[in-house]
């Protein structure tokens, strides 16, 4: 892997000094620098637990005493073997591995508030008995387990009972890690708490319909009673029992089950299916004893919420996407609601989400703004050109990409072989790959990338790729109608090592066109700042000027409104629903004004208007910041006072739905065209009318 320490250190502003073995005859080195207390960054991932050791004994070494790791400068590690140095371009690659490093000095982005879970150990194992019994004897050494009865299977109950074990109809089985609650109804005549297993209801019944999990099955027992006499001493069996709802809490759950208790794609922490073989899952239920941590992932602003107004459903995009059910409607307050501990991180609801109301918090879209830029500065800086930025997960995906380096390494002899990842592509791990979308990739081309692609793998949901399926074809219809040549996003399926060569095909993509002056913006917090930022600047790099570019009718964040004057009263109900101001009056005229900025397309306005007069239109107009008139009227005066209250057409539907009424009949029908003062006046001094008082 050619390096050149002198470029490299040009780059980085600092004297950079070359090593080849650092992890092994040049570890003094590394030892030294430790010492000093500074930041460091080491650019090999492969020995990074190596490193950590000897920082460790470094630092115990320098205090006289042990100490955690912690004590010592922090560490970063970076790989610039398998994403850059081992590919058939690697003499090309200078300018990569200098932007990589650049990333890896930045610093750690800021805590944020956490979510805590507590954890006792008290295991519920669910399945058929037998299989359950084994399962618990992997792990009832350390965990408190209690088993729920789902039949006898094919070994049955050991006669030996160690563990509690329950039976009926599970009704519900709900919560998280350290709050799971399962809710079943206890129906069968034999209380598995009294039950001493003597096997002496089994031998007597003639039906056999009572199985090694000592359970009746009702629908094979004939009411001999015979169990119920050979169980007097015991009492277990009773048919006369009244089913009863009991309640139980957990802290972890295994599920035996072919059909598991949670159907979503992201299962509760600390509910875990096993098939019976793998161990690895039991590992990890031994590992989950204690109190633990996690960022609170996602940061919410009610108020910029377009979820619901006046009891009218709009957009619901955070809560279709969500592949962990943490997201409902609370209907009652306008708004959604997310549960913390059911969260896991994925950010895809943020990246759904028009208006911004949804964030991600950690790490925040301005500390992946800063990475964005960083990244694609240094590159261009140290002479790299057409960099194409490759976002993929920091766990299947940073192994996909490693296989692919070592396969090309090992490949290099053959002509036909493995590429590797090209020089121009520049890797950026993400806690998930879907928790950056429009506003971000579209801001990254701004800062000079010629392409966005999106490395996906087996740990997205379903709803995920959608969802970021509707993200690229956004995004590329905007750079697309503003004409820039080229396919700019793409997203990039790999399951397994068998994809690697059509990976490796997909990487090799041609160019396409970019900005002609990068950007100089940061990333907002505030999504729809963002992406104005962005627009903003790709609109004046346009290659080509146009009035309306057209957008996907699903999906678009952006837009404008039709509206159907003809069925319009200027009734003003769609202001009031409109939840980013888009919509708006006129205090001075009775208008109804709309800026297409600041639309996020949710529909509500649609939804709301009484006349279904309006239409939504998605598209991009450089005239997006102005406020334009839908419609206007003229005010209707009332006939007794000349006082506007109403308008023209409003008045006239009114009439037409109201003349034929017998309240309206004669000259009661003008009251419908008075103000409600006059209305009263009349109704009070009118002397053809009979009074309540004369009755």
């Amino acid at each position: 892997m050619p390096l050149d320490a002198r470029s490299l250190g040009a780059a980085l502003n600092e004297n950079l000094t070359l090593h080849s073995t650092l992890c092994r005859r040049e570890a003094g080195a590394f030892l030294q620098a430790v010492q000093t207390g500074e930041d460091l960054v080491v650019a090999c991932t492969q020995e990074q637990r190596l490193f950590v050791e000897l920082a460790e004994q470094a630092s115990a070494t320098q205090a006289g005493a042990p100490r955690a790791i912690s004590g010592y400068a922090p560490l970063r590690f970076v790989n610039i073997r398998e994403t850059g140095g081992w590919s058939r371009d690697a003499t090309l690659a200078s300018p990569k591995i200098a932007a990589l490093l650049a990333v890896a000095h930045l610093p750690e982005p800021e805590p944020v508030a956490t979510v805590t879970y507590k954890s006792a150990g008290r295991l519920l194992i669910i399945g058929e008995l037998g299989a359950a019994e084994r399962a618990a004897e992997l792990l009832g050494d350390a965990l408190d387990v209690t088993l729920f009865t789902q039949g006898a299977g094919d070994a049955g109950a050991a006669q030996e009972r160690r563990y509690p074990v329950l039976g009926g109809q599970i009704q519900s089985l709900t919560g998280w890690l350290g709050a799971f609650e399962l809710q079943w109804l206890r129906s069968n005549p034999i209380d598995l708490d009294l039950c001493t297993r003597c096997n002496a209801c089994l031998a007597v019944c003639p039906e056999d319909a009572i199985g090694l999990d000592y359970q009746v099955d009702l629908s094979a027992c004939q009411a001999h009673r015979a169990c119920v006499k050979v169980c007097q001493v015991a009492g277990a069996i009773d048919f006369q029992r009244e089913p009863q709802i009991s309640r139980e809490t957990f802290d972890l759950v295994l599920d035996l089950r072919a059909t598991p208790a949670f159907s979503q794609h992201a299962l509760p922490q600390g509910y875990l299916r096993w098939d019976g073989r793998s161990l690895t899952t039991l590992l990890q239920l031994r590992g989950l004893v204690g109190e633990f941590e996690k960022p609170r992932f996602f940061v919410y602003k009610p108020k910029l919420c377009a979820h619901s107004r006046n009891e009218k459903t709009g957009c619901t995009a955070c809560i279709d996407v969500c592949s962990a059910s943490a997201i409902e409607s609370d209907r009652s307050r306008q708004q959604i609601k997310v549960n913390p501990n059911l969260c896991i991180g994925c950010g895809t609801c943020s990246t759904v989400c028009p208006t911004g109301a949804m964030g991600f918090a950690y790490p925040r879209a301005s500390d992946q703004g800063v990475k964005l830029k960083t990244l694609l500065a240094t590159y261009t800086r140290s002479g790299g050109k057409n960099a194409a930025l490759l976002l993929h997960s920091q766990g299947a995906g940073a192994r996909l990409l490693g296989d692919l380096g070592r396969a090309a390494q090992l490949e290099r002899a053959s002509k036909t072989g493995t590429h590797g990842v090209p020089a121009r592509v520049l890797p950026l791990a993400l806690w998930h790959t879907s928790s950056l979308g429009l506003e971000v990739w579209l801001s990254a081309v701004c800062y000079g990338a010629s392409q966005v692609w999106v490395l996906l793998t087996d740990e997205e949901a379903p709803q995920y790729r959608a969802a970021l399926e509707g993200q690229v074809a956004v995004a590329q219809a905007i750079l697309s109608g503003l004409g820039y040549q080229g396919e700019h996003f793409r997203l990039l399926q790999v399951k397994d090592a068998r994809d690697l060569a059509a990976l490796d095909h997909d990487l090799q993509a041609a160019p396409a066109q970019t900005v002609g002056r990068t950007a100089g913006f940061a990333v907002q917090a505030d999504k729809r700042a963002t992406l104005e930022l962005a627009l903003s600047h790709l609109i004046e790099q346009a290659p080509v000027k146009t009035d309306v570019v057209a957008l996907p009718a699903t999906g678009s964040p952006l837009g404008a409104l039709v509206i159907n004057k003809d069925a319009c009263t200027l009734c003003l109900s769609c202001v009031n629903a409109c939840p980013a101001s888009a919509l708006q009056d006129n205090p001075q005229a009775l208008e109804l004004r709309f800026v297409e900025k600041n639309c996020v397309q949710c529909g509500l306005c649609v939804k709301t208007c009484p006349e279904q007069a309006l239409t939504l239109m998605p598209r991009l107009s450089p005239q997006r910041n102005e406020a334009v008139v839908l419609n206007a009227m003229q005010p209707y005066a009332c006939v007794r006072c000349g006082k506007p209250f109403g308008t023209l057409k409003a008045i006239e539907a009114m009439l037409g739905k109201l003349s034929s009424h017998s309240m309206f009949q004669g000259e009661a029908l003008a009251r419908l065209k008075m103000c409600a003062d006059c209305r009263v006046i009349d109704i009070y001094s009118a002397d053809n009318e009979t009074k309540i008082t004369d009755l």
